[in-house]
């Protein structure tokens, strides 16, 4: 499905490459290298550096990065073997002969880049992937020389580069539209977030954060660098001046933004002090310094100007899309909303007094060319599809592998509420970004502030389950399509479609009893009813947190149909919605009888208490007269179980990143 917003519907379009040659050793093309070795271990990896320094530099540290990561316990040893095994390091070029991908990562410089592609393109064969990872230079400037430029452009990788998951990958008007889709496949697959840009100075995400830096600079005159640092910790994890002293940033901030000047206007020149200055007094992460009133109204004012102000450019320009835009300065460049979210949250008002003051102040800079409101028209949470007359809904979010919230989950409703009556569509298929997971859950969100409370907790529960309700009452079919792990209330949440296929990677868990509460989505009432045959294995996820492999899953008859890879999953629930149509959901409201519970045990680590609400309810919902009946027990057990001890130390462990000690809870 070529130019889906789901990377991954499509087949891919050429084979995982099997040689790739990075060139450049130097900061970001070993850590390109590294993430592309944990992703593929058995990749044949060559780094190329004119100075053998850098290359054994480059290497040793792929030897440090494996060995953290096996002490952290994220590798086994036989991974950490892997990702250094394959990796050879040269000052040749002809160490790239052959290879099905060259990425360059050298310098920013125009006339190098040119001649490492000239060089390059006599050593490769023409269908051979070739990229640039350049922050600012357009790939019709770099690849200008090149003889065979439909398989090449610019993928745009953040720092830390093995660790950070936003790559930009540039739709230029002489490269291959196949080759951006493979491309946006590609990262996808091994873990990136691929965000597409149009083929402008700096691309999509440089924009939003040289000028951000550039316009702090001019703020100097008004406040210190760590003043405005402190400020700007409203709105990102890190302030401008101290991203720039962590990546020795002046020199980039001067030439990107003479760079963007020389295209697009005066008014983007770099401000002088960036020339001048080596290294900026300010305060760490999490820090703060004492800032006048006055002071932090002018630089707030101006902070927020320019961030709106080059969002809103990106948008009327289509240099990309706003829910790119908005995930990639959260994912990339760590702001804590994405700036279109935050114009929301402050209001139009607020938003058109800010970018009035803006103009005043730096005039030539762009201005919202439409209504504010219609910057805001746009799904957050999901990409949206149509395949051969079904929507297909994939969550997208990755930062927290695709967790539910209420956003998220009023989001699924629209967009399924939106299609419902329209007669050329005949369902829905609902399905996970990436290759890890389907829904990992639901965000805790407001729950924590409701422990103690049962009613308000039980409420809750009632209110994140409006989604599932509307799945109960369609007539239209919904499939889930379990991409990865689904847990707790994506578990729920895949239980209430009208049927479920999986990737035979997949499992099924509801983690709910390590953090000391019963699931509260209708997982102690929809499965039992769907199918009580699977009685006892429901009986061990939820009092044990045991996990439930695809297989089992499907030989239990839980799961309709196994998929061996992404694509087939998606033309298999496709196909499931297809023979669901027009045909009547067997009716969930009678009672059913269970398997009984075994014992649980003296030797499990899980609240004996919580356990006990889980079975109360479980039978009890299991005898209900009707749905309804049955799901409003499991609501008022979860309330009850969010005012056990055992809540609370399992809600405030998780919060602090730690394992619970129920054994505290008596």
């Amino acid at each position: 499905m070529a130019g889906s917003r789901n990377p991954l519907l499509q087949a891919p379009l050429r084979p995982i490459p099997s040689r790739v040659a990075v060139i450049g050793a130097g900061t970001i093309g070993p850590d390109i290298g590294y993430y592309l070795k944990s992703a593929l271990p058995d990749l044949d990896l060559v780094l190329v550096d004119v100075a053998q320094a850098a290359v054994d530099r480059a290497l040793a540290r792929f030897g440090e990065y494996a060995a953290k990561a096996r002490a952290l316990g994220k590798m086994s040893e036989a991974e950490a073997a892997a990702v250094t095994r394959g990796v050879r390091g040269s000052t040749d070029y002809e160490a790239i002969r052959g290879a099905d991908w060259v990425l360059e990562a050298a310098t920013e410089d125009l006339s190098l880049k040119q001649k490492i592609f000239a060089q390059v393109e006599t050593l490769v064969p023409a269908d051979a992937l070739i990229t640039s990872n350049t922050s600012s230079l357009p790939a019709a400037r770099v690849f200008s020389g090149l003889k065979h430029k439909a398989r090449a452009t610019v993928t745009h990788f953040f720092a830390p580069a093995w660790r950070n998951p936003v790559v930009e990958v540039v739709r230029a008007r002489e490269t291959d539209p196949q080759v951006v889709e493979y491309l946006r496949w590609f990262f996808c697959v091994t873990g990136k977030v691929p965000l597409v840009t149009a083929d402008v100075e700096c691309f999509m995400l440089d924009r939003v954060f040289d000028n951000w830096c550039n316009d702090a600079a001019h703020c100097l005159a008004r406040a210190t660098a760590a003043q405005i640092d402190s400020v700007a910790g409203e709105f990102v994890q890190a302030g401008p001046f101290y991203v720039l002293n962590l990546a020795n940033g002046n020199p980039i901030i001067t030439e990107t933004n003479t760079l963007q000047a020389e295209a697009e206007g005066g008014h983007y020149e770099p401000a002088p002090i960036f020339r001048s200055v080596a290294n900026w007094a300010t305060c760490a992460v999490g820090k703060r310094v004492p800032v006048p009133a006055d002071v932090t109204a002018v630089v707030r004012d101006r902070l927020l100007g320019v961030l709106w102000s080059q969002c809103v450019d990106i948008l009327d320009r289509g240099i990309g899309e706003a829910p790119d835009l908005d995930l990639g300065c959260r994912l990339a460049l760590g702001f804590r909303q994405g700036p279109l979210e935050l114009m929301r949250s402050l209001g139009e008002p607020e938003v058109r007094r800010v970018l009035q003051r803006f103009a005043a102040e730096r005039p030539g800079m762009p201005m919202p060319q439409r209504a504010l409101g219609e910057y805001q028209r746009f799904e957050r949470g999901v990409l949206v599809d149509k395949l051969d007359g079904i929507i297909v809904i994939t969550l997208r979010r990755p930062e927290a592998l695709n967790a539910l919230h209420d956003e998220l989950n009023d989001e699924i409703g629209q967009v399924i509420r939106h299609h419902e009556a329209d007669p050329a569509v005949q369902g829905f298929v609902l399905v996970g970004y990436g290759t890890r997971a389907f829904c990992a859950g639901a965000d805790i969100g407001r729950f924590p502030g409701m422990l103690g409370n049962a009613a308000a907790s039980a409420q809750y529960a009632r209110d994140c389950s409006r989604l599932l309700a509307h799945l109960d009452a369609m007539e239209k079919p919904v499939v889930a399509a379990l991409n990865g792990m689904a847990l707790g209330g994506g578990l729920e949440l895949a239980m209430r479609c009208h049927a479920i296929v999986a990737q035979r990677e997949a499992w099924l868990q509801f983690p709910e009893i390590t953090l000391g509460i019963a699931p509260g989505l209708g997982a102690m009432v929809v499965p039992y009813r769907r199918w009580p045959q699977a009685a006892a294995l429901f009986h061990g996820m939820l009092r044990r947190a045991e996990r439930l492999d695809a297989t089992s899953a499907h030989e239990a008859g839980i799961i309709a149909e196994l998929a061996d890879d992404y694509p087939s999953l998606i033309r298999q629930a496709v196909a499931r919605v297809h023979t669901l149509a027009g045909k009547r959901r067997v009716p969930l409201d009678r009672p059913v009888a269970i398997a009984p519970f075994d014992a649980v045990g003296a030797a499990q680590p899980f609240s004996r208490e919580v356990v006990g609400i889980i079975e109360n309810a479980v039978r009890a919902a299991a005898a209900a007269p009707t749905l309804t009946a049955a799901l409003d027990i499991g609501y008022q057990a979860f309330g009850h179980s969010a005012c056990t001890a055992a809540a609370r130390e399992g809600i405030t462990a998780f919060g602090e990143r730690r394992k619970p000690d129920f054994s505290r809870t008596g």
